[in-house]
């Protein structure tokens, strides 16, 4: 008898905990995994406040993007301008494509665990959409955030070219660039330098409403070299296939370097090409590179996105 109670116990207490173990994975599957793609010269980075919120955040390591690669004594000060000059570039041949491999890989990864939101900046809207090309099940919501998208028009660089893009200051860069672009292979930026016309002109665009300490920080988060070959590869999504994932934009109101006359032709655009899935528009009050304020806004919408 007293063994066929603790048979019995044993039984009863499998059977609990195969059922909690199917609990805890119904609820693992629920769980939503943002995954980000920086914009030009950034790193992979996540959002530590939305996994405070019960999500999964995940950065997308691009290639040549790591500090590891690119980072060297000649960019330390005192800097070594002529060897910086002078140093081969990770981002050397670095195409669209390669953007897009690396964020296709980090997606068929997490979409085993849970819904899937697909989140670009700036540049690295060219990279979501057409990763949205290749695996638009596997993505539940794209979500661009002040970034280029592409339909009517080829490339960003083609968008810049437009009457809403000529007012960008994007160019504020273009007095910080070392080395000859046409040697590197690379766009290779002085984000260390103290030149003050520079520094000015770069937080103007930039981020004109942060303090002098955030854009100093984003300077130094920032990476020197960019590929040159991105941002005016065809960044066009399918129809049949990016054309119909769910999508958001975040318009950045403040924004110099996108202005938002741009980001709304991108939009409109984006509209008429799919009018049956049109983008979900939110608009916060930040600049380029957001502020802390705003990046808690930004959080907040994503937040929101996953319930």
């Amino acid at each position: 008898m007293n063994a066929l109670t603790r048979r019995t116990a044993f039984q009863l207490a499998a059977a609990a905990g195969a059922g909690a173990t199917a609990t805890s994975a119904a609820k693992r599957k629920e769980v939503t995994t943002f995954v980000f793609v920086t914009g030009s010269n950034g790193t992979a980075t996540a959002d530590a406040e939305l996994t405070l919120r019960g999500h999964r955040t995940v950065g997308v390591g691009l290639p040549g993007h790591g500090p590891e690669d690119q980072l060297h004594r000649a960019y330390q000060a005192p800097q070594d301008l002529a060897k910086l000059a002078t140093l081969p570039s990770p981002m050397a041949g670095v195409t669209l494509d390669d953007y897009v491999e690396a964020t296709v890989d980090a997606v068929r990864r997490v979409s085993r665990y849970g819904p899937v939101i697909l989140v670009g900046g700036s540049l690295g809207g060219s990279t979501i959409t057409k990763a949205a090309d290749e695996v638009p099940d596997l993505i539940d919501r794209l979500v661009y955030v002040g970034a280029y998208c592409c339909t009517k028009l080829r490339s960003p660089a083609e968008y810049l070219e437009t009457p809403e893009g000529r007012t960008s200051l994007a160019a504020s860069i273009l007095p910080g660039v070392v080395g000859d672009p046409r040697v590197l292979k690379a766009i290779r930026v002085n984000w260390r330098t103290n030149d003050a016309k520079f520094l000015d002109a770069a937080k103007a665009a930039f981020m004109a409403e942060g303090t002098e300490g955030e854009f100093l920080a984003l300077l130094n988060a920032s990476l020197p070299d960019e590929s040159l070959a991105v941002s005016s590869a065809d960044a066009r999504g399918r129809r049949d296939a990016w054309g119909r994932v769910p999508r958001v934009y975040v318009r950045q109101s403040l924004d110099r370097v996108i202005p938002p006359a741009l980001q709304d032709r991108m939009i409109r655009e984006a509209d008429e090409a799919t009018p049956g899935n049109r983008f979900e528009v939110f608009t916060v009050r930040t600049p380029h590179a957001p502020t802390r304020d705003a990046f808690r806004q930004i959080t907040k919408i994503l937040d929101g996105l996953a319930k």
